[in-house]
């Protein structure tokens, strides 16, 4: 049995995590954590062997940092910081060695846990290696205090590197000298490759990307319309980061790419 707690547990997010978490019959929950529930996570360390995090960017990095201090695995959805810390601090011991003082935790960080999603970039790294340009458009929820997503952060890198790496030549670069509203081609990603972000209720999480070449357009898409869309991806992640070593970014290599 896994033990589970939920930082960020008050949020839809969360709230949808600890559902799934109650749930899965090789789990249990025994934390929830979030000032809003007037409870904080350090008063659940003792009993996790997991932490999922879900919370905001200025939160997660310590909230992690704790994790790893206190010997407990943990699982991040919360994107719009830097993960460098984390990649120094996750220990690379053997974990046989038995210290009881500096025992052995892993970070798996994801910006999607969307299976479909997980796919999309799949998809969209191998259509790189073919197509002129690419740009992505990013549409979330009116509440998101980031932008771009960590998603469509993620592709942009993931796409722009294996432009390179096929065709030796970045995707073409983008004309545009004058722009009569500031900010209309979007912000420049890794790459070259241009984000467009909106943000409207009603909307969940939907990313695109664009492909052009002469004569012809290529759009791959993936909707989630419900938060529960991430959760096998979650409980995927939380029974695996504990046999994972270090650190883990995204949920391609438990899918095996």
């Amino acid at each position: 049995m896994i033990r589970v707690a939920v930082a960020g547990a008050a949020g839809r997010m969360g709230q949808t995590v600890c559902a799934a978490v109650r749930g899965a019959e090789d789990m249990e929950l025994v934390g929830e954590a979030d000032p809003l529930l007037g409870s904080a996570l350090a008063d659940y360390l003792a009993d996790a062997d997991v932490v999922v995090d879900f919370t905001t960017p200025d939160t997660a990095l310590p909230n992690a940092l704790e994790c790893l201090q206190a010997g407990v695995h943990v699982v991040i959805g919360t994107t719009g910081f830097d993960p460098a810390p984390l990649e120094r601090s996750a220990p690379d011991r053997d974990p046989a060695d038995g210290d009881p003082d500096h025992p052995r935790a892993n970070v798996l960080i994801a910006p999607n846990f969307a299976i479909g999603a997980i796919l999309m970039m799949r998809f969209a790294a191998e259509a790189a290696r073919h197509m002129a340009k690419a740009e992505i458009i990013e549409l979330h929820h009116d509440n998101k205090v980031d932008a771009p997503s960590g998603t469509a952060l993620h592709i942009a890198k993931l796409i722009a590197d294996s432009r390179t790496r096929s065709t030796g030549t970045p995707f073409s670069a983008d004309p545009t000298t004058v722009q009569t509203v500031e900010g209309t081609r979007g912000g420049e990603a890794p790459g070259g490759v241009r984000v467009h972000s909106i943000r409207l209720p009603g909307l969940v999480a939907h990313h695109e990307i664009i492909f052009g070449a002469v004569g012809q357009t290529l759009a791959i898409r993936h909707d989630a319309f419900d938060r529960t869309s991430f959760m096998p991806g979650v409980l995927l992640a939380v029974r695996s980061v504990v046999g994972a070593d270090g650190l883990t970014i995204g949920l391609g290599p438990l899918l095996g790419f």
